[in-house]
C-alpha cells in the first residue's frame, strides 16, 4: 500500500507527474539514440542494391509527383500473412537510396515493393490507361496522360548531382553518361554494355510500347525494377546475436 500512496502522490500532483515523465521519455529516448552514435552503418549491407538508373530515377520522381504512395505502400512487414501475398519481408537496405523512402502504411492498393516482374509491361500500360480494364473493382485514376507526355534527359546530370550531395553513390562516370543511359535504357537497339556495366540488372526495352521517350516509359521502368535487385534466394540476413 505504502507503493500504491507515493504513486497517488505523484498523479495527483501536476508538476511531479510532468517531471517524472520527462525523466522517463529523456532516458527511454537515450537508450534508442546513443548507441546510434557508435554504429559505423544503421542499415545492413546487402548485395545486389544499387543507385536508380538515370529513367527509374525519373520514373520514381513522377510516381511520387503523382501521389502513388497515398495509396501503396513499398515496405512488407515480416509477418506472415504479408510475406504470403506479397513476398519477402521489406530490407532497409533496399530503400537506402530513397530520398524521401515510400514505406507508408496506407494501403487502398496492394504494396508494391516486390511489383517488379510481376506484370508485363503491357499490363502496366492498360493499368495506366484504365485501372478498371484489368482491375474492376480498383478505385484507381486514369493515367493514360503519362504515355503521352515526352521526357527528355536536359537535367538527368544535374538531378544525379543533387542526389549525391545526399550521399547516393553516384560516380563522375555515372554522371557523364546519364543523359546516354536514359536514352539506351528504352531503346532495345542501343548499346546496353555500359547501362548494365554501371547499372547491373537495369532492363532495356521500349516500355510503353510507343515511339520516344514518355513518363509511361520511366514510370514503368522504376516499377518494373522494385524489388528485383536482391536474389532473395541466396540472401540471409546478419546474426545479431
Amino acid at each position: 500500500m505504502a507503493i500504491l500512496d507515493k504513486h497517488k502522490i505523484i498523479e495527483t500532483n501536476a508538476t511531479l507527474l510532468l517531471i517524472f515523465s520527462f525523466l522517463v521519455v529523456t532516458v527511454g529516448g537515450l537508450v534508442q539514440i546513443v548507441p546510434l552514435f557508435y554504429l559505423e552503418n544503421t542499415i545492413e549491407e546487402v548485395e545486389g542494391m544499387r543507385p536508380y538508373s538515370p529513367l527509374e530515377l525519373t520514373g520514381r520522381d513522377i510516381y511520387v509527383r503523382e501521389g502513388c504512395y497515398v495509396c501503396h505502400s513499398q515496405m512488407i512487414r515480416p509477418m506472415r500473412d504479408e510475406v504470403e501475398r506479397y513476398g519477402h519481408y521489406s530490407l532497409a537496405a533496399e530503400s537506402m537510396y530513397d530520398h524521401p523512402f515510400q514505406w507508408g502504411s496506407k494501403r487502398t492498393g496492394p504494396d508494391l515493393a516486390r511489383v517488379g516482374g510481376r506484370y508485363s509491361d503491357a499490363w502496366h500500360v492498360d493499368h495506366f490507361r484504365d485501372p478498371q480494364s484489368v482491375v474492376p473493382e480498383s478505385v484507381m485514376p486514369k493515367y493514360d496522360y503519362l504515355e503521352r507526355t515526352m521526357i527528355t534527359p536536359e537535367h538527368i546530370e544535374d538531378l544525379l548531382r543533387t542526389h549525391r550531395t545526399v550521399g547516393v553513390p553516384y560516380t563522375d562516370e555515372m554522371i557523364e553518361n546519364a543523359a546516354a543511359d536514359f536514352r539506351a535504357q528504352t531503346d532495345p537497339n542501343a548499346d546496353h554494355e555500359g547501362l548494365l556495366a554501371r547499372y547491373p540488372k537495369a532492363q532495356a526495352r521500349n516500355f510503353d510500347g510507343q515511339p520516344g521517350i514518355s513518363e509511361a516509359d520511366a514510370l514503368i521502368a522504376y516499377m518494373q525494377m522494385l524489388g528485383t535487385l536482391v536474389d532473395f534466394s541466396t540472401f540471409e540476413p546478419v546474426d545479431s546475436r
